[in-house]
């Protein structure tokens, strides 16, 4: 049963993924990769909330590990890190990158501070 709620939270979460990213990037005039930082920024946030609420295994398979891991996207953050580098723009590399890591985690804690102040 666990694996078919994260195969269900994955299923939504993948594609939200792919439009969010394609809405993202239409609508930016830049090398940066402003659409798998939204997508990671949100999802740590998200999960950071999950993690917080008193929710039992099955939410935390759904929500958490389908719907949060296949939204966010650590492969395509390093790649894109990486391309930026090999296309000479380091300073985006590196702003990808610290961004990237003290945004995510900025933004789990805050989803986790959200949680427990609406719990109270």
């Amino acid at each position: 049963m666990t694996v078919l709620l994260v195969a269900l939270g994955a299923a939504l979460g993948a594609p939200l993924r792919y439009l969010t990213d394609r809405a993202v990037r239409a609508r930016t005039d830049s090398v940066f990769p402003w659409g798998t930082f939204t997508v990671n920024i949100t999802g740590s946030a998200l999960l950071g909330f999950l993690i917080a609420l008193p929710a039992g295994g099955a939410v935390m398979a759904a929500a958490g590990t389908g719907f949060c891991g296949a939204l966010t996207t650590y492969s395509t953050f390093g790649y894109e890190t990486l391309r930026l580098a090999e296309d000479g723009d380091r300073a985006y590399a590196v702003l990808n990158a610290a961004a990237g890591i003290i945004a995510g985690l900025g933004a789990a804690y805050c989803g986790m501070a959200l949680a427990q102040a609406l719990a109270i």
